[in-house]
């Protein structure tokens, strides 16, 4: 079983920063790419930021600039840092891993951006 716990969501001003993290445990020998979604409210759930075993990285226009995702191997850990908030920002935030073509996915953590 893997298990992802988010944590460092909150409320910050436009302009300010947050970082959030996701914490891993369970079956992640293999961990193939490690990412981050997010849904604004009343809206789906979209591709935000992701992270390869390489250290290759991918961003989504809206954030490109601003995020920047990065992993602790030793923590078993990843990261999201979100610099420059937009109000459009505002939505919960669900980080994730990908193990042999699976994802499994974090409870999610809540990221308000106000103006």
């Amino acid at each position: 079983q893997v298990q992802l716990v988010e944590s460092g969501g909150g409320l910050v001003q436009a302009g300010g920063s947050l970082r959030l993290s996701c914490a891993a445990s369970g079956s992640i020998f293999e961990i193939n790419v490690r990412g981050w979604y997010r849904q604004a409210p009343g809206k789906q759930r979209d591709f935000t930021a992701l992270i390869t075993d390489t250290g290759s990285t991918n961003y989504a226009d809206s954030v490109k600039g601003r995020f920047t995702i990065s992993r602790d191997n030793a923590k078993n850990t990843m990261y999201l840092q979100m610099n420059s908030l937009k109000t459009e920002d505002t939505g919960v935030y669900y980080c994730y891993v990908g193990i042999r073509g699976r994802m499994y996915w974090g409870q999610g953590t809540q990221v308000t951006v106000s103006s």
